[in-house]
């Protein structure tokens, strides 16, 4: 199975692009399990609540897996995210993050620019471009110093499509 993963800041549309390439190719995708995790308890999260939202997203990326038969699996978000999230707003990460990030492989990586319009969201935190860029920019580093390859998604929605889905058959 051919697993690709979409990150970058908030608001850069990776829910959306994770959903068009699942339609697109008619495959399954994984959602940010973190959504479902503050909406349910709320924006008061702590360091504690990163290790539990991390355990859940690879919990559901593993079951959504294991039923996918093969293929292709979307996948919003992954360790990376949570590292980022982690250090940016605690400065720090725990550990068992940081192993996943060395034991789970994926075979493209999806870094979505933050050149839309940020949609305001009551789960978002970070509206100011400056903010959005830096983090956008540490996510870069991260994939420049990995050995796995990456598309870096841009423009107008249509075109954010077209390079991902471009970038999936180059894997093919």
């Amino acid at each position: 199975m051919k697993k690709i993963v979409a990150i970058g800041p908030e608001s850069t549309g990776k829910s959306t692009l994770c959903e068009e390439l699942s339609a697109h190719f008619g495959v399954p995708w994984v959602p940010e399990f973190a959504r479902e995790y503050l909406q349910e308890r709320g924006m008061s999260y702590r360091y504690e609540d990163l290790l539990t939202i991390a355990r859940g997203q690879l919990a559901s990326e593993d079951r959504i897996s294991a039923s996918a038969g093969g293929g292709l699996l979307i996948i919003d978000t992954d360790m990376y995210v949570m590292k980022v999230w982690s250090e940016f707003v605690f400065g720090k990460c725990h550990e068992w993050i940081l192993q996943q990030i060395v034991r789970r492989r994926y075979d493209l990586y999806l870094l979505c620019r933050p050149d839309l319009p940020w949609v305001k969201d009551s789960l978002r935190e970070y509206p100011d471009p400056g903010t959005r860029e830096l983090l956008y920019r540490i996510y870069q580093d991260c994939l420049v110093n990995q050995d796995l390859p990456w598309v870096d998604i841009r423009g107008d929605y249509p075109r954010r499509l077209r390079l991902a889905v471009d970038g999936v058959r180059a894997l093919q």
